[in-house]
This record gives C-alpha cells, structure tokens and sequence, in this order.
C-alpha cells in the first residue's frame, strides 16, 4: 500500500492565506518525517476553501525542502490552462525532484474561473478531452502538434522533454471511460463510498479491456479524509466542531460562470458522511478503514486529507499519529 496525503491549503476563518500556504509546506516536510510515501496539492481560486491557486508552484517549493517523499497536484485544473504550459511546469518538476512528481489533472467545474482566465465555458463542456490527449503526448517524450478545435499549432520538442503518466480524477462514469480509453490510472475523490468507487473501478477495466488497455489500471488513487485520536468518538467530534465553519463559507466561493443554479450543501451531512466512510476514529479503526476500501476497490494508493482539525499544531499531530500508529499496520 502507498499512503500519502493530500493538501487543499484550507482556508479556515482567522487564518492568512500566505500562512496557510507556509504551514502547507511544512505539513509535506512533516509528512515526510512521518513515513508518509508523497504529498499531493490542490488548485483553487478566488475562494477561501483552498488557498493555493498553483499547486505545481508549492511542489517546486517543497522539492526544494524534503529529498524522499514524492509531490503530486490533486489537481491541476486542465480547463482553465494551456495543456502544453502544464506539459512544461511538470516536466520541469519531474526533473527537479528526481522523479518524485505526479501530475494529476482534471476537467474542474463551471465556475468563474473560466471567465476569469479566458477559457471559457466551451473549454470546461466539450474541451477537455482535447486538452487531455494533447497533455499526454507532451508528456510522451516526443514532439507535439495540434489541429483540433481548441488547439492549433505547428509540431514543438517539450524543453525539457519527461516521459510521465497523468492521473485524471473521475468523478462521473464519462470521466472514468475517458481515462480507460487512454489507460491512464483513475484518482476518485473524497465524496464516494467504498460501493462506488469500486463500481468504478470495475467499469474502467471493462472498458480498458475493450479498448486495448488492460492492465493499465493499478495506479487508481483514492483519496479520503484522515483523523486519528485516542478514541473513535473524540476523533469525530473534533471533526465536526471545526469542519463547518471552513466548509459554510468555502463552498460558496464556487461561482458559476453562467448562472447555472448549484445544489446546496449540508455542511453538517456532509461532514457526518465523511466521518462515517473514511478513517476518522482511533488508529485501530483508522486501519480497518483503509483496509476495507483497499479490499473493496483493489485501489492501493490512498491520499489522506489530515486538515480536518483545522488547527495547525493539531494537524501536525494528526499527521505524525497517522504515521507511527497507522501506517506501519497496513504496510
């Protein structure tokens, strides 16, 4: 099993951004100390859910602050950015970092970010699979050319040149068969059960099988929320204290671009979810957890999101907890 965790830079009330993003960096170093295998980041903008709007940035900060534990971005937002610039900013980081990065990437959402950047909505609906194919073969070693129906340009050498795997997030079926088309591994996200996920997973091996693909699959990523402490109810409640007043006023920062209504959320449901599928209790039931959803899914590689607490000194012994008294029960 490879464990490591992920990072959304979260934007609790009272804290800076430019802190946070401080205190982030210090949680890979930390994560590192920890045992922990990498340390994936996220992209957000123009919201206080997460506060790192560059994820292949803060990589490049933490290459130069840890020598082991291997980066990834969980994810760069591919439709709001040029898939060749993205091209280079990891092959640039796969270099720097001795081949510890991981570019994970994904089709993002409908929001404001794609007036903000120029992209616009026809980018996020019909877009990235375009964005996608062009990514991998800049990524392929190989020279790369464009003639569809948002790229267009003559063929170009990647400078650096990397030969390296993305991992698309999939959080609907499209997605999912997308990735199975191209066999690139899956990263399936925090708000899905055991059930769903592994129904994904079964769904991209019968669609790899058929379109050439089989045996691409080990690689899927499964990210989940993480907080261990002495027993199972006071792991929970502390969740449930701090998560809301994060959550309440994070997820309003996603605006639509074009009016589109967006589904409320209950904060409180959704943390009671989170608490209930994910390894949030005592060590013991933490590893029962990742057991299970290992077992379930056949999924190895997990990404544990350790911020809950919200409180950075708690974070940190979330974090040092999860590896000495977790980690080593599954490996």
């Amino acid at each position: 099993m490879r464990i490591g965790i992920f990072l959304i830079a979260a934007g609790f009330p009272g804290r800076e951004p430019g802190q946070v993003l401080a205190d982030t960096v210090d949680l890979i170093v930390a994560a590192e100390r920890a045992g922990f295998d990498e340390a994936w980041i996220a992209e957000h903008h123009f919201m206080s859910y997460g506060v790192c709007p560059s994820p292949t940035t803060l990589a490049a900060v933490a290459t130069g602050r840890t020598s082991r534990i291997g980066l990834g971005t969980a994810v760069s937002v591919l439709s709001t950015q040029h898939p060749i610039a993205l091209a280079e900013q990891a092959a640039m980081l796969h270099h720097l970092s001795g081949g510890r990065f991981t570019l994970g990437v994904g089709r993002g959402g409908p929001w404001v970010d794609l007036e903000v950047f120029g992209t616009g909505p026809a980018r996020f609906e019909r877009g990235f699979p375009e964005a996608l194919d062009l990514l991998t073969a800049a990524l392929s070693g190989g020279p790369v050319k464009a003639g569809g129906e948002f790229f267009a340009f003559r063929e170009v050498n990647l400078v650096p040149a990397a030969r390296m795997r993305p991992v698309v997030a999939c959080t609907s079926g499209a997605t999912a068969a997308l990735a199975a088309d191209r066999g690139l591994p899956m990263l399936l996200g925090m708000h899905v059960g055991d059930a769903e996920k592994a129904a994904m997973v079964s769904e991209y091996a019968r669609r790899a099988e058929g379109t050439g693909h089989a045996g691409a699959g080990p690689g899927h990523v499964a990210a989940a929320v993480a907080h261990v402490a002495d027993s199972t109810p006071e792991a929970v409640g502390e969740l449930k204290r701090a998560m809301p007043a994060w959550l309440e006023p994070g997820l309003a920062g996603y605006v639509p671009v074009d009016g589109r209504p967006r589904p409320p959320r209950d904060v409180g449901a959704y943390v009671d979810l989170l608490t209930r599928i994910h390894p949030v209790g005592s060590p013991e039931l933490c590893v029962e957890r990742l057991t299970r959803t290992a077992e379930a899914t056949g999924v190895e590689r997990f990404l544990l999101m350790v911020e809950g607490a919200g409180d950075k000194d708690r974070v940190v012994e979330n974090v040092r907890r999860l590896g000495a008294e977790v980690l080593p029960r599954l490996r």
